[in-house]
Formats: structure tokens, sequence, C-alpha cells
């Protein structure tokens, strides 16, 4: 059987006085695309600070690889794990190339300072997410697009196996908001790496995910392959949103459609009216977005 990449035994996780993941088992699987989804406020980022250490556990534990993650050195954990936050902030005046170059830190010291590689890493990095024209502008002139893409670079540049990301498409348009899923995507695919993702697109996170985690109020309400989580059932448990859920005609992914209060009363629909919708949803998208109908995971 596979060692979880992390895992948490009875997890609880606080800020000073207000508890918001009580006592939480959980096992991220390794190799895995695992994406968090679930109302505001239920606990998704504060559980991803805590499996990144951003935030100590008022009791239980969080194992990475098998060890608790506050017994090993910061330059250890960070060698082997990379987290990209919400709202990150850099200096004024610190340019794209030199905040990339930070995602190298852990891999220096008095002995060994900047090498090839890690110059390597960066150009790699900045490459990947299509930055080299802006790589000597300030991160404070760039727009909100930008910035997340120099941040998420900067996660790249660390070059680890496990990645956390809490909503690393905030701020971005559809077209780089696909381009970034892709990426990860491949990264997994290619080097199998392990990527936990917060996300609030549902069909995103029914797209990209291996392993789909449901969270309301502070618990996972339900986990596993995102055919057998996201249901209409649980959309209105957990959003407390009408839907339904159909297959999308491209991943085969489950797709869910809100109702809302402007088509409420409206009945079902049959396999032609799901027909009839795709269509709709082709000319409304692809043709637009051709470059996406072309290719990959990415096609939304």
């Amino acid at each position: 059987m596979t060692t979880p990449a992390l895992t948490t035994r009875q997890l609880t996780l606080a800020y000073d006085s207000k508890t918001i993941i009580d006592t939480l088992d959980l096992a991220i699987p390794v190799g895995k695309i695992t994406i968090l989804v679930g109302p505001n406020g239920c606990g998704k980022s504060t559980l991803l600070k805590g499996l990144g250490r951003l935030l100590k556990p008022k009791h239980g534990v969080v194992y990475l690889d098998s060890t608790s993650i506050f017994k090993l050195p910061t330059k250890t954990v960070a060698k082997r794990m990379g987290l990209l936050p919400q709202g990150p902030s850099a200096p004024e005046g610190l340019t794209v190339r030199s905040l990339v170059a930070q995602g190298r830190y852990p891999y220096q010291n008095w002995l060994k300072q900047w090498s090839l590689e890690d110059e390597q890493q960066v150009e790699a990095a900045i490459a990947i997410t299509e930055l080299q024209d802006l790589s000597e502008r300030p991160v404070d002139s760039l727009s909100g697009g930008q910035r997340q893409r120099a941040w998420i670079a900067m996660t790249l540049a660390q070059n680890t196996q496990i990645l956390l990301l809490d909503e690393p498409t905030t701020f971005l348009d559809l077209a780089h908001q696909i381009e970034v899923l892709d990426l990860l995507y491949e990264l997994n695919q290619r080097e199998g790496r392990t990527i936990v993702i917060v996300l609030h697109e549902l069909n995103q996170a029914c797209r990209y995910a291996d392993h789909l985690i449901a969270m309301k109020a502070g618990q996972v309400f339900a986990q596993g392959d995102p055919h057998a989580v996201m249901t209409e059932t649980l959309v209105k448990e957990v959003f407390g949103l009408d839907c339904q859920v159909i297959n999308d005609p491209v991943a085969g992914t489950p797709l869910c459609i809100p109702i809302g209060r402007k088509v409420a009363g409206a009945k079902s629909m049959t396999n032609a009216d799901q027909s009839w919708w795709i269509l709709l949803y082709y000319l409304r998208f692809c043709s637009a977005n051709n470059r996406f109908c072309q290719s990959g995971r990415g096609v939304y």
C-alpha cells in the first residue's frame, strides 16, 4: 500500500479561540491531484495552511512522508513541499526574476551559493508561466493576473514533489485559468508530483481532480473520485444550491449546472435538452476560445 504524501491525525486548527478544523483525519494520496471545494468559510484555506505548516495545530498532527511536519527542519520541508497561499505580497520594487529566484532559497547555504542548477530552475519557471517579457518588471507594477503567475513561477522554481496552492486561478481570465490548471496537470502527469489545490469553480475542480474533497463546516463532507462526489444531493447539502449534474461532453467528468431563482421550477433536462445545451455551450465557449477545443484536459 502506498504511503500518503500528507496525513492528518485528529487535526484541530483554530484562530485564537475559534476552532475552524476539528479533529480531522485525512490522507492526501501521493502522485495525484487533490482538489478541495466547499462554501466560503468552510475551512479549505485553513486546512491548506495546516498542511503547509503555516498554522500550528491546536491539537493533532500533520505527517509529511510519515514524519511529524513540525519535527522537520524548515529547509527540509521547503525542499519537499511548496506552498502558494492566498494573496501573497512582494516587497516594493522586487522584480519578477528576483521573486522567482526566492524559490531557490531552501537550496542555499554558506557552503553552496547560487548555482547553474538554480539559474536553470528559475529560467524554466519563468518560461513555463510565460513571464519572459515581464521578468525585469517590478512585481507591484503588474496586473493581478500577472502577479499571480509570478507567484506560481516562484513556487515552481522551488522544484518540490508536493505543491499546495490556495486558489491559484484568482485574478486570472479564463484563458490563463486553464493554462495554469493544464500546467499543474502536466507536472503531475510528467513528473508524478502530488498537488493539492483549493478551487471555487466546481466544474474545473471536477475536470482536473483525481481526488475531490468537499468540505463543510470544518469537516470533510465527502471525498473520492469526482464522479462519486459531485452529485446534485451534495451540491444542495454543501452549497445550498439546486443544480443538475450532467457529463462534461469532452472530459466525461461531472458538469454542474446551477438552477437558481431565474429558472426555478423548470423541468429537469431530458437527453435531448442536454444535447441542445451542450451545443450552445460549445458555440459560446469553443468558438471564442478555439485553442481550448484543440488539446488536453483544459477544454472548457
